[in-house]
């Protein structure tokens, strides 16, 4: 395959980026689309010129930093996939592709296609956790837990935090992330003692750090690689409110 790549160069935070235009040939369709820089940025090297800068670690799906905006959509046109896991031959022969790095304003570029997620990181530190000690660890039929609730809490506890949903939000809107970790919580009888805390500093952290509000458009459900439903937003908010109307007396 012979591509034309239009990726944006940004030399640091404070420099003003560009998109650059790269030929690249012969490319075959089983390549990983990282795979493909990693075979652009070994021609960048060869030639002197700095290598395209872009984040990537498990390249198995499971540690969400290999985030780009491929063509308009977040990790590109495959469904439920990262980036690492897109394969060339979700493009034609001849294509033009562009590649951005993740545009939202809590998200600022560091370099190239690379952002700092470290907002995510903060929403975790404001509640995301339990910290009640609870001893030794229980036996596995100590505390029953429905299968339900064990599933939907798994499902919720399968985001990866790799950014998508705020990159398709029009509002770059974190709820989807946010109320995956309250909800994987939430669910689950370990979670209950500090609920109330939980969602009430986790939503005010995401809202310090200027992320926008949620319009229901689904965009993030539909871009989102572990298919993290909207549901949770509901289940959050609901969290949220009778968090507020019951107030948090016995909580400090």
């Amino acid at each position: 395959m012979n591509l034309t790549l239009k990726i944006w160069r940004q030399k640091d935070a404070k420099a003003k980026g560009k998109f650059v235009t790269y030929k690249i040939n012969d490319i075959s369709p089983d390549c990983s689309f990282l795979e493909m820089l990693d075979i652009l940025n070994e021609q960048l090297v060869e030639k002197d010129e700095e290598p395209v800068a872009f984040d990537h670690d498990c390249r198995e799906g499971i540690c969400g930093t290999c985030s780009l905006y491929i063509n308009g959509r977040p990790h590109g046109p495959d469904e439920a996939v990262t980036t690492c896991q897109l394969h060339m031959r979700k493009f034609k022969d001849g294509d033009t592709i562009v590649i951005e790095p993740w545009r939202a304003k809590p998200f600022p570029v560091i370099k190239d296609l690379i952002v700092d997620r470290y907002a995510f990181d903060k929403i975790i530190q404001a509640g995301g956790y339990i910290s009640v000690n609870t001893g030794g660890v229980p036996d596995a039929n100590a505390i029953p837990v429905p299968k339900e609730k064990a599933d939907l809490s798994m499902d919720a506890a399968s985001c990866i935090g790799c950014g998508a949903c705020v990159a398709a939000c029009k509002n770059a809107s974190a709820m989807l992330f946010v109320s995956a970790k309250v909800s994987q919580l939430a669910l689950l009888p370990q979670g209950k003692t500090e609920a109330k805390r939980r969602v009430q500093k986790m939503v005010a952290k995401m809202d310090e750090l200027g992320f926008g509000n949620c319009t229901n458009t689904y965009a993030c459900e539909a871009e989102c690689p572990k298919e993290i439903s909207v549901e949770n937003i509901a289940r959050m908010n609901r969290e949220f409110l009778g968090a507020k109307i019951g107030g948090n007396k016995k909580e400090k």
